[in-house]
């Protein structure tokens, strides 16, 4: 006797099943996509620090970037420390000698933004 194919028959309680997964399924993914909207802690740090980074470019922005999102005080440039010391020397009406040994110390010291 040869084999014979056997039609199958599909069972109403099968096509109900198969109807209450779909509507799991959609409900989940329009929860997860719901999530997906709303930015992580990252992503909100990430565009702050994006923010801030202005027109930074190179290494200057990379090494702001990094320390910013390390939640660490990002190093001053070289620009920004000489402005920063030159209103604090001129704020202590430095002048000669006493003004240039300030601006000295002042632009070899760490300064944090």
């Amino acid at each position: 006797m040869g084999k014979r194919c056997r039609a199958r028959s599909i069972r109403p309680h099968s096509i109900c099943k198969s109807l209450q997964c779909l509507r799991v399924a959609g409900t989940l993914s329009v929860a997860s996509a719901a999530d997906e909207e709303k930015p992580n802690p990252q992503q909100e740090r990430m565009k702050a620090c994006n923010a801030q980074a202005g027109d930074k470019k190179c290494d200057e922005r990379k090494a702001f970037m990094s320390a910013c999102l390390k939640g660490e005080a990002a190093p001053m440039t070289q620009q920004e420390k000489m402005k920063k010391c030159n209103a604090d020397a001129s704020a202590k009406a430095l002048k000669g000698d006493d003004r240039k040994a300030f601006m000295s110390e002042c632009l070899k010291a760490d300064h944090k933004m």
